[in-house]
């Protein structure tokens, strides 16, 4: 019988580990929204927080029922700024777009002597290189093309 109550010892001691870990979760995702919310003024967020460390569980339930629609919109609003980040780096961090810009920045540079022609040539040759591949895959002909 020993082993039996060892047992749900441990899955007793899991549950426990579980809901507090889930607390956590949910004391975190509290805490960083109240310091996302713009509209909330400084005092109230410290408010929230001395409600939090004093009342912690039922301070959060409050808070996630009052304030859980609000938190969801702003999570939401945060994702999609960041995405939009995220998207605003790739594309600058990528260069331009098009082959005759790269061009016309390499030509650029060849004229304010950072460049020399040779480099220019490479450059231009780079760039209209990526229009050929790109030109050859469009008709669905290119490089992938069948041995006749």
């Amino acid at each position: 019988m020993e082993f039996w109550s060892d047992f749900w010892d441990i899955i007793w001691w899991f549950v426990w580990a579980f809901v507090f870990i889930a607390y956590l979760f949910a004391l975190f995702a509290i805490i960083t929204d109240l310091f996302r919310d713009r509209d909330l003024s400084g005092w109230w967020k410290a408010v929230w927080l001395i409600f939090l460390l004093v009342l912690p569980f039922v301070t959060a339930l409050v808070y996630l029922i009052a304030r859980g629609r609000g938190m969801a919109e702003r999570s939401a609003r945060s994702a999609v700024a960041a995405r939009k980040a995220g998207d605003a780096y790739i594309r600058d961090v990528a260069g331009s777009g098009s082959p005759g810009q790269q061009i016309a920045q390499a030509k650029a540079l060849l004229d304010e002597g950072a460049i020399s022609a040779e480099e220019f040539a490479a450059l231009k040759d780079h760039a209209l290189g990526q229009v050929r591949v790109a030109g050859a895959g469009a008709d669905g002909a290119g490089a992938h093309r069948a041995p006749a």
